[in-house]
């Protein structure tokens, strides 16, 4: 009922409504501290380029895609869902990668991280995201958020735990 009525308010108003929306929730959680649980996904393109967003709520950083886990949700459906909602994309190669146990907001927070490959140009949704651009994995924008700078660091780790345990 929630994403019908956000679809139905013009794309100017529910992106003025975003910020206070974002300060609402991070103070619930604060108060309520109960667990939550959201995906994030390091998307590159064919060149390896990372996407990050700029998005209209929260802090004024540069950010993965992803977003908050329904109940019942299953991860891998919850990442291609926030995907396609807020960039226009489909991912036919989605990998987890790992889930990292965090805190956000003053809750514990499970964060389910997965990598795909993008082969088309991301359009945001001008609603929660303003931005979207493809940048060199060694050439990364700042300000980058700080949840952000440890997933990308998760991600570039991916396959050398396996590598020491081989040897």
């Amino acid at each position: 009922m929630l994403r019908l009525i956000e679809r139905l308010l013009p794309r100017a108003l529910h992106r003025a409504l975003m910020p206070v929306a974002h300060r609402v929730r991070h103070r619930w959680r604060t108060w309520r501290g109960v667990p939550i649980a959201g995906v994030s996904v390091v998307i590159t393109n064919i060149s390896g380029d990372v996407l990050l967003l700029r998005h209209s709520y929260g802090p004024d950083v540069w950010a993965l895609p992803g977003g908050g886990l329904k109940p019942g949700e299953d991860p891998a459906d919850c990442a291609r869902r926030e995907i396609a909602e807020e960039l226009g994309v489909e991912l036919a190669n989605l990998q987890p990668l790992k889930v990292l146990e965090e805190e956000l907001s003053g809750s514990p927070h499970k964060a389910h991280l997965f990598t795909g490959v993008c082969d088309t140009r991301p359009v945001p949704d001008q609603r929660e995201v303003v931005e979207a651009r493809f940048f060199p994995s060694h050439s990364l924008p700042e300000p980058l958020g700080e949840v952000t700078r440890r997933r990308i660091s998760a991600w570039r780790m991916r396959g050398i735990a396996d590598q020491s345990s081989d040897s």
